[in-house]
Parts: C-alpha cells; structure tokens; sequence
C-alpha cells in the first residue's frame, strides 16, 4: 500500500509519514505527535513536519531548504492540504465519539 502523498514543488516529492519520520518530528518540535493539532500548527512546527515527510526520499534536505522550496513553488494553504491527506493516510481516518467526520487532531 501506497503510504504517500505527491507534493509538487521544484519537482514532484512524496510526504510520507513512517515511523522516522514521526520521531523525526518529535525531536525537532520537543512535542510528542499526539500534541500537535495540523489546525493549530505553528509555521515552525508547519516546516518541521513537511521536512520530516519529505527526508526519506532526500537526505540533503534541512528544514531551512524545505522552507526555501515552499516560498518558492508552493504555498502554505497548499502544504496544509497536502500534510493532511498524508496523516490521513499514516493514521488513518479518525472518528469523532459525537460524529463520524474525521477529525485532523493527531493521535487523539
């Protein structure tokens, strides 16, 4: 299964959020990935978890790069959308107790 999101920037890249990846998010935010809320992100917070999902594929990537890709061919309304459709597929749908709409709060 496919695990991936297609993201255009200088060329298309795949976020892909894995395990590493995960933990890769945890060390540079110092937040476990149950705290962070994709609709509360900080920019900071924003480019650590693009960064993280794209490094597997490209390990001469630094958040400082990842950022300078975003300005330059993409958007932040559109690294959004796209980071959550891939923890969408990293964790799959999550229901709500009150509703069945997915909810975008990680791990919770």
């Amino acid at each position: 299964m496919n695990k991936s999101v297609t993201i255009q920037l200088d060329k298309a890249r795949n976020l892909r959020y894995g395990l590493n990846a995960l933990c890769t998010i945890e060390e540079i935010t110092e937040k476990s990935i149950t705290q962070l809320d994709l609709q509360k992100l900080s920019i900071r917070d924003l480019r650590t978890i693009l960064y993280a999902g794209l490094v597997h594929e490209d390990n001469s990537l630094t958040p400082e790069s990842v950022g300078a890709l975003i300005d330059e061919y993409s958007d932040i309304s559109t690294v959004s959308t796209k980071l959550g459709k891939a923890f969408t597929l990293a964790f799959g749908e999550q229901k709500n107790e009150k509703s069945p709409q997915k909810t975008t709060k990680l791990g919770g």
